[in-house]
């Protein structure tokens, strides 16, 4: 009787990455970081600009309450051809929100999608753990020595470019993608580091959507793991991207508003991820994230012990 090879799932290492006040064990579990657009003019149909403070505050709690790891409040939408805006209006939009969240969920771990230095200082001041810099440091001179001098954790993401120079850069081969990721996040791990940020307050983000698109992003998640050589843990979004449902539109059929039509999409891309070994996903809808991940995270924890090697962590 011939035997059945088991499925090879994608080793996920331990980490404890160090907050500003904050220690979070990551690997065993997938955390879940809750988006909250404070924007709008959000891609996926999200923003919450229109609402008052108290509903975009009752959105973060209700997040947090519902078993969110991580709330991330934005104010500047990076969608592609997005229009920047001034810091000062960045800052308008998100310190109210952020005061009031802390007020409310002062326990609550919370991050600031910016990649303005002085919002950044603004939010550490509020009380933030965490900043998340789509632009892995590159869009503001002074960001690294902020977040360096700040204690916070660092998500470091790869972009390629610009929003506005995405719909016109030139594609890159299949070939090209991995080594093109890979080798940005090891400059933008080398510059961080040189600002003096230790290694265990940085989380990569491989960028999905910013500045690569269609198959691309495909590539992109298929070649996941390779990541992991860069002895960080990793963080993804995924979240009702675009290349999701350029996907499913040969089946999908029927013309549905976005969070509707790439909700199934995002699902099964979390599950993808998850299984390549992610340890953070950034979602707007929390519920079907929880249940995605407690699937994936049982057929990993099911894997071959031997497969579970534990990196960059001391028990």
């Amino acid at each position: 009787m011939s035997t059945i090879a088991p499925m090879s799932l994608a080793a996920r290492p331990l980490y404890r990455w160090q907050l500003r006040t904050h220690t979070l064990e990551l690997g065993s579990r997938t955390h879940l970081m809750a988006i909250i657009n404070i924007t709008p003019d959000s891609f996926s149909g999200d923003g919450l600009s229109k609402a008052t403070v108290e509903e975009a505050i009752a959105a973060a709690v209700h997040a947090h309450d519902n078993g969110a790891d991580i709330l991330d409040l934005g104010a500047e939408s990076t969608r592609p051809g997005a229009t920047p805006i001034t810091a000062t209006e960045e800052q308008s939009r998100l310190l109210p929100v952020l005061e009031g969240v802390l007020r409310e969920r002062p326990q609550a771990v919370v991050s600031v999608d910016t990649y303005h230095a002085s919002t950044a200082r603004s939010a550490i001041r509020a009380g933030v753990e965490i900043v998340n810099d789509v632009s892995g440091l590159e869009w503001d001179s002074d960001m690294a020595r902020t977040v360096a001098d700040s204690g916070c954790g660092l998500v470091l993401m790869h972009a390629r470019g610009r929003p506005a120079q995405w719909k016109l850069q030139t594609r890159l081969p299949a070939a090209k993608v991995l080594p093109t990721v890979f080798s940005g996040l090891c400059e933008r791990l080398t510059l961080a580091e040189a600002t003096g940020l230790s290694s265990e307050r940085i989380l990569l983000d491989p960028g999905f959507g910013f500045g690569k698109v269609d198959n691309e992003n495909v590539v992109l998640l298929a070649g996941l793991p390779r990541l992991h050589e860069l002895g960080r843990p990793l963080l993804v979004g995924l979240s009702r991207k675009g290349f999701l449902a350029k996907l499913v539109e040969p089946v999908q059929g029927a013309d549905l508003p976005i969070p509707e039509a790439r909700r199934i999409p995002t699902i099964a891309a979390s599950v993808a991820a998850i299984l390549a070994g992610a340890h953070v996903l950034r979602v707007h809808e929390l519920q079907p994230a929880r249940e995605a991940a407690a699937v994936a995270d049982a057929l990993l924890e099911a894997e071959e012990p031997s497969l579970r090697k534990v990196v960059g962590y001391d028990a």
